[in-house]
């Protein structure tokens, strides 16, 4: 079973969310035993790596206050949003990522990708995460200070649809955690374990990995160890329960 939970988790679980998953399946283990019987099946977790920064903050534009104060348990859907942009290796050049996460669930509900990392990229996210979702007015959305998200496109969007423009501070990567957190994930689960001769190779896979297997079946410890999708389907007076 642990095998199995392994392989369902595309490498990445460690012994503390196979325990997990194995209660969920009614079978009571200690996580000792769990990491014993890893060590004899010889299970490792995916190697992680470092990642650097890819916006530009050296801009004239203005610069939203921080709203989000790190702030990253929400209780309710559609009342903070997050996003971020990271860059994907190709053997024809860059291929650029831009998210938006719920933190309620920690689901992605929009993403953009594109060759060039202008404002257009995270304009695109942005805008399909408010299709999907058609939030009420005074939802907050918290990126970093990159020229993108301070460009006049990106603030006439949030003036148009009602939405608080939220930023990190200057430098501080820890104010948009969330959003890091799952560029790190998908590099370590996914992306580092590919070499992509296209951009459209690139973007099959991160299609992949976000809709199939991150929001659907990936586990995540903020949500009582089930995946955003799951998550998002239960009744909010039991989660608000649980909280």
């Amino acid at each position: 079973m642990i095998n199995e939970v392994f392989v369902e988790g595309r490498a990445t679980y460690g012994s503390r969310r196979i325990r997990q998953k194995l209660i969920q399946k009614k079978i009571i283990i200690s996580r000792q035993r769990v990491v014993k019987l890893m060590k004899e099946s010889e299970l490792a977790v995916k190697t992680k790596r470092k990642f650097k920064a890819t916006t530009d903050s050296k801009h004239n534009q203005p610069i939203a206050p921080n709203l989000l104060d790190r702030k990253f348990d929400v209780h309710q859907p559609n009342c903070y949003w997050v996003g971020d942009i990271t860059y994907i290796p190709t053997d024809e050049g860059w291929l650029y990522l831009a998210t938006v996460i719920d933190l309620y669930s920690r689901k992605v509900i929009g993403w953009s990708m594109d060759s060039r990392m202008k404002a257009d990229l995270v304009n695109n996210a942005l805008l399909m995460a408010i299709w999907q979702r058609k939030p009420e007015d005074g939802l907050v959305w918290h990126t970093d200070r990159g020229s993108q998200y301070a460009s006049d496109s990106h603030r006439s969007i949030l003036t148009q649809h009602h939405i608080k423009q939220s930023m990190s501070r200057k430098g501080n990567c820890w104010d948009n955690a969330v959003a890091e957190s799952f560029f790190h994930s998908i590099k370590t689960e996914s992306i580092h374990h590919h070499r992509f001769k296209t951009r459209e190779e690139a973007r099959h896979v991160i299609f992949e990995y976000i809709e199939v297997f991150y929001n659907r079946v990936r586990i995540h410890s903020t949500n009582n160890y089930l995946s955003p999708v799951d998550y998002e389907s239960l009744p909010l007076k039991i989660l608000q329960k649980a909280v």
